[in-house]
This record gives structure tokens, sequence and C-alpha cells, in this order.
């Protein structure tokens, strides 16, 4: 068996990112998410005269670079994450975030046309964050094409349950947008039995298990659950339906970042190495 530094021709598990990378991709796609969701669906006006859904979306992108942050081993050299745009689409993920964050102060204060910028850039901000694991082509889990439609699907329905969630503090109806959780949890299934199937070949066997238990809870706890809640709050008086969209979102949520966690620090296994042509003194190998 392999060890978890070593190199082996066995399968072994990558080290360099964490739980601090993996609270990146949970929190950015979180927070890109509800700012998409907030400006598809509105903000009710009785949640004050700031628009908190977008600081709650904001302050969850910026968690989630606080956590990269926190994984560099020389935090002071964090510029230097700005150095290579051309090919590195963490450098390009952290220069959206510079446009990001202003552009979302201003509609949070309510600055006409800023919300509709601000859900571009968030956007964008998600799509350089599901480009990333693909370009690490060495473990197999991640360099499925799949890998980026899994996480903008599971990013807009977390972000959707998290809007959901924040039904609870108001009164304004939420049938379009429960009637759009709704499809994102069945797509966001079907992507991920897609995705499934692409890597299961290549993958090693502690991986395979590790994405095995992660689908699990992705079908009960963030498919079923949800589902069925989401299906009783439209039988249910209006003043039940807010609690009910409420555990729906929050288990899609935590379903979702389930998914993300495992796959970054859980099922990140490199595939090993092979030598294809053994060299054997004496003998002249040939192209």
């Amino acid at each position: 068996m392999s060890t978890g530094s070593g190199f082996s021709p066995n399968p072994w598990q990558q080290t360099s990112w964490d739980w601090r990378a993996a609270g990146n991709f949970i929190c950015g796609g979180a927070g890109t998410g509800l700012l998409l969701a907030r400006v598809l669906f509105g903000a009710p006006a009785s949640l004050g005269a700031l628009d908190w859904l977008v600081f709650a979306g904001l302050a969850l992108v910026g968690l989630g670079l606080l956590c990269v942050w926190l994984e560099i081993g020389r935090p002071l050299r964090a510029l230097h994450v700005f150095l290579n745009p051309q090919t590195s689409w963490m450098s390009r993920e952290a220069f959206v975030g510079l446009v990001l964050f202003p552009a979302g102060l201003a509609a949070m204060l309510g600055v006409g046309g800023w919300n509709w910028i601000t859900a571009a850039l968030a956007m964008v901000f998600l799509y350089c964050q599901s480009r990333m694991l693909p370009a690490a082509r060495g473990i197999p889990a991640w360099r499925s094409a799949m890998m980026a439609p899994l996480f903008i699907v599971t990013a807009l329905c977390e972000g959707l349950g998290i809007y959901l969630l924040f039904g609870l503090f108001h009164t304004r109806p939420l049938s379009a947008a429960s009637m759009a959780f709704f499809v994102l949890l069945v797509l966001r299934l079907l992507v991920w039995r897609r995705y499934r199937s692409s890597v299961d070949p290549s993958l090693a066997p502690r991986a395979r298990r590790a994405l095995d238990s992660a689908g699990q809870r992705l079908l009960v706890v963030g498919t079923l659950i949800p589902c069925v809640l989401l299906a009783s709050s439209w039988l249910l008086p209006a003043s039940l339906q807010a609690l009910l969209l409420a555990l729906a979102g929050l288990c899609a949520a935590w379903a979702g970042a389930n998914v993300k966690y495992t796959l970054v620090t859980r099922a990140s296994f490199n595939q090993g190495f092979a030598l294809l042509k053994i060299p054997v003194r004496g003998v002249r190998t040939t192209q």
C-alpha cells in the first residue's frame, strides 16, 4: 500500500488541498448561487433597506476566499495568485473577485442596474471555480468533463436552497423559486450520475467508496427529502410553506457541500504511475 506522501505505482491521496480548499468551493459556490437566485427571484423589501441577500452572498464568497488564504503556506505571498491569469483558473477567479465585491456593494446599496452586473460577475466567478479541479489531470475523480457542469448545477442548487432558507424571515411568495428548485434538484442528481459513471473505471477503491457514500447522501438527504418537503409545502397552508421550503433548502445545500468536501478531501487519489517499458541492461530499447 502506498502512503499519503510517498510515490508508488498504486494511487495515493493528494495532500496539497484540504478542508480549506473545499471551503472555498463550498462557500464560493453557495455564495454565487445565492447572488444569482437573488437577481432571478427578487429580494423582499421586508428584509430592510440594505439588500441582505446580496450581503449574504458576498459574505459566503469572501469566506471561501479566506479559506484559500489560510491554506497558503506563506499568507503574505497571497498576491502571487494574480501572477498567472493566462494559465491559472485560480488567478482568474481572484481577478473576477476583485470586481465582484465592489459591484456587489453597489447592488447591496440599491444602485440601479448593479444587481444584474453582480449576477454576471458571480456566474463568471463560478465558472472559474468549476474549471479548477478538472485542470488537475492527475486526479481521476477531478478530470472528468462532467466536473464543471456538476460544480455549476450544485452551486445553483445550494444558492437557491439558501434563498429559500431566507424565506423564514419574510412573507414573499416563493412558488417560482420552489419550482426552479425542484428542477435543479433533479438536474443535479442526473448530472451527478453522469459524472459518476464517467469516472468510475479509473477510480481507486477508496475514492470509489467515498464517492458512493457522498452519492447516497446526495440522493437521500439532498434530493428525496427536499422533494418530499417541496411536495408537502404545495399542499399545506401558506403559514407552513416557508418552514418546509427552508428545510428543503437546508438539506440540499448541506448535501451539495458534502459532495464538494468529499471530492476535494476524500476522493482525491492520484492515479499512480506505470512503467510501460522497463529498461533492461544490455538491451537497446526502441521507440
